[in-house]
């Protein structure tokens, strides 16, 4: 799994079972890979890359992740069923009906001698689907003891069940913009939230934030980073304010539109797991449960770091089985479907 914050490479393996008609998971192993400084901003560039050069990166991701998942196989003396890789995302605008995530998968297979399963995207917004998020049908089918998840990844997300139905879509804007804002220091990320609590609100940016009108559309929706860097960047480097205060009011925008998502639908006995990067910013989960009406859960750090990873793993099992792996409920798609391209071990 590889997401918009740009951190890295998140591997997990992992088992499953189907007994009585409820699926069961266990993480067996796990392992972040930071992605070098080198890798990271030609990431944050592709965007601008020509044909030629995004097709090499293409082939040149996939060749990386492969042999990053090779050496993951051979230091935990592993052989997996199948590999289910996300890829990372560079173009999404199901608006125009396209969304890419490079990292071939013909050379991940390859390289590992493994069948491997990809694009679980592409097939989504042919349906005149959202795209995303793909996440809630681990949801629905893993972790259905809470009533709510929120992702706080690069942009954060939530999935509940609503009318005998999932419903999910993507809130705003997260990681993406604290790492943002931290790199700008020379950081990585915001740990734990530290500088963020150091600074202070700046009003007028927190309305400008908050103003959006994607908050004001219904699901179902998403956003990617061409939203980010049309609608949030533009704010943010206009406002010739310190750092530690940019961070401070990033968070209190963040917390109130998931908050606002939340106390639509939840009363103070609901129950909200909370996963994703963004969980380990101290400061913003503070937030989140001083304005959110629900009870907030915060699981194990595995779990946090690699819960879309063990479910972009199951949504590889339900495309080998070829069992509905994507809900039209929450994307938005004329139908649920599976979804996924099978690239076979070669001989």
């Amino acid at each position: 799994m590889s997401g918009t914050s740009l951190d890295g490479l998140d591997i997990a393996f992992c088992q499953f079972a189907l007994e009585d008609e409820k699926w069961t998971y266990e993480l067996v192993h796990a392992n972040s890979i930071n992605y070098p400084d080198s890798l990271r901003s030609e990431l944050k560039n592709t965007i601008h890359y020509d044909d030629l050069k995004l097709i090499e990166l293409h082939n040149s991701l996939g060749k990386l992740f492969g042999e990053w998942t090779n050496e993951f196989m051979l230091k935990n003396e592993i052989k997996p069923d199948l590999i289910a890789s996300h890829g990372h995302t560079i173009f999404h605008d199901p608006k125009n009906n396209f969304t890419l995530q490079i990292a071939n998968g013909n050379e991940i297979c390859k390289i590992t001698n493994t069948e491997t399963i990809c694009d679980f995207r592409t097939t989504n917004v042919a349906l005149n689907g959202q795209g995303a998020p793909l996440v809630p049908i681990g949801d629905e089918l893993l972790f259905s003891e809470y009533d709510f998840c929120l992702n706080l990844g690069g942009i954060a997300n939530i999935s509940f069940r609503e009318n005998g139905e999932r419903i999910a879509y993507d809130i705003c804007t997260c990681n993406m913009l604290l790492n943002y804002l931290a790199n700008i220091e020379g950081k990585e990320f915001d740990k734990d939230g530290s500088m963020a609590h150091k600074g202070k609100l700046i009003p007028e940016l927190l309305t400008q934030l908050n103003n959006n009108e994607y908050y004001k559309s219904n699901a179902p929706k998403s956003v990617g980073v061409e939203w980010f860097n049309k609608n949030i960047l533009p704010i943010i480097d206009n406002s010739n304010r310190a750092t530690i205060d940019l961070l401070h009011t990033s968070c209190i925008h963040i917390s109130e539109q998931i908050a606002t998502t939340i106390n639509k639908h939840t009363n103070k006995d609901s129950k909200v797991l909370i996963t994703g990067g963004g969980t380990l910013n101290l400061f913003l989960v503070q937030k989140i449960k001083e304005a959110a009406n629900c009870d907030i859960i915060i699981p194990s750090t595995e779990i946090i770091n690699f819960k879309e990873a063990i479910i972009f793993a199951f949504m590889g099992v339900l495309r080998k089985l070829n069992i509905d792996n994507v809900l039209s409920s929450v994307t938005g798609s004329t139908k649920n479907h599976c979804a996924g391209i099978v690239y076979c071990a070669p001989n």
